[in-house]
């Protein structure tokens, strides 16, 4: 894997500091950058992109003077070939702006070491592994105070709460203030389907469908989905295709 080029981007001189030190520190990084606020780094990541050396990841504060880290990333992310976004914050409550820019982590100040290099291999990840038949992304979820970033890769269905969702993975289920309908079509690319107002399901984890006296269910591990009629044409098609083309393979 070729080493990264990342930026680090804060107004706070001590802060900026310490920062580039940890990620010098890490070998997947080769080159480090530094701004002090939004609109030298938008000048150092058009410089980059112009002699061809464009910067891999933005390591971005929220609260600058100026251009803040939220503006800057929405920018960041209308790049023909966006820089992969992880913010650096002493502040919680811009997690769902995070998810909306699709950054990679969200780490809060000061940087733990350990979070940082988790922040760092997703970056690595995403540089450098294409995932097949879609995109994964991220969603913050608060877990005893503290925010971690669940990935859609890791989620089986979704279950609609009002204006809120529930995650089911493996590991467990959370709880995010963000709408299915939200998800349903932020998650197509990844793989997930409606199949009720309520859910949403990832196609890779439905092992059964079932049609008895013209009501439908899917099956995701112990967990029985109900389908509506007006998906459940559709679903089974979707089915049978992927059935069809796992055989072909």
């Amino acid at each position: 894997m070729a080493q990264l080029r990342v930026l680090a981007v804060d107004d706070e001189l001590p802060a900026l500091e310490d920062l580039s030190y940890l990620l010098r520190a890490d070998p997947r990084i080769g080159e480090v950058a530094t701004a002090r606020d939004g609109a030298a780094a938008l000048r150092l990541l058009d410089r980059a992109i112009a002699d061809g050396r464009p910067i891999d990841a933005v390591f971005l504060d929220i609260r600058m003077r100026g251009l803040d880290g939220v503006v800057l990333g929405r920018l960041l992310s209308q790049f023909a070939n966006p820089p992969r976004v992880v913010f650096v914050t002493a502040y919680e409550e811009h997690a769902v702006d995070a998810f909306e820019i699709k950054a990679e982590d969200y780490l809060l100040k000061p940087v733990r070491p350990e979070r940082l290099a988790e922040a760092i291999r997703r970056v690595a990840v995403s540089a450098d592994v294409p995932v097949e038949g879609g995109e994964t992304d991220t969603i913050p979820v608060e877990l005893g105070g503290v925010t971690r970033f669940v990935s859609s890769a890791d989620v089986i269905y979704v279950e609609a709460h009002g204006d809120y969702a529930r995650l089911h993975t493996a590991a467990g289920s959370h709880l995010v203030r963000i709408p299915l309908a939200t998800l349903e079509e932020r998650w197509a690319s990844a793989g997930f389907v409606r199949v009720h107002r309520s859910h949403l399901v990832a196609v890779k984890h439905i092992e059964e469908l079932h049609i008895d006296s013209g009501k439908c269910t899917v099956r995701v591990g112990d967990t029985e989905i109900p389908v509506s009629r007006r998906h459940t044409r559709e679903l089974r098609d979707l089915l049978v295709r992927r059935a069809r083309k796992g055989r072909q393979e």
